[in-house]
């Protein structure tokens, strides 16, 4: 008789595991510093976060704050930085390449080594 009691509640807590159901999906927002200059550097910043495990990625031009929801799950933060960094954007963790930064149209420059003039000063 106990090895039935027992056999019937070993099948009762491994049913009520399968029902528990899977984990909600972890959702983390992160705000960070990204240098840009106009609505092309906006668009190519964001398009830029438009992968998997990443929920929602906002550029305000004005303050050059990057918003990005995202699952850390499937990304470390660092990987946010080095995808904005890629299109030519450097961020306060990671600079993007000179040849990225350098290939970006002339109204997206925004280093101020650029020339003797620096950007915005023609």
């Amino acid at each position: 008789m106990k090895k039935h009691n027992i056999l019937l509640l070993a099948m009762i807590l491994l049913s009520s595991i399968g029902f528990a159901g899977p984990k909600p999906v972890k959702k983390v927002t992160i705000s960070f510093a990204v240098e840009a200059n106009c609505g092309d550097c906006k668009n190519r910043i964001e398009n830029a976060l438009d992968k998997k495990g990443v929920y929602k990625a906002i550029f305000n031009l004005d303050s050059k704050i990057l918003t990005v929801t995202y699952d850390p799950r499937k990304l470390e933060e660092i990987q946010l930085h080095n995808m904005v960094a890629m299109v030519g954007h450097d961020t306060e963790k990671v600079k993007a390449s000179n040849v990225v930064y350098e290939s970006l149209p002339d109204c997206c420059k925004y280093r101020q080594d650029d020339d003797e003039w620096g950007p915005g000063k023609h």
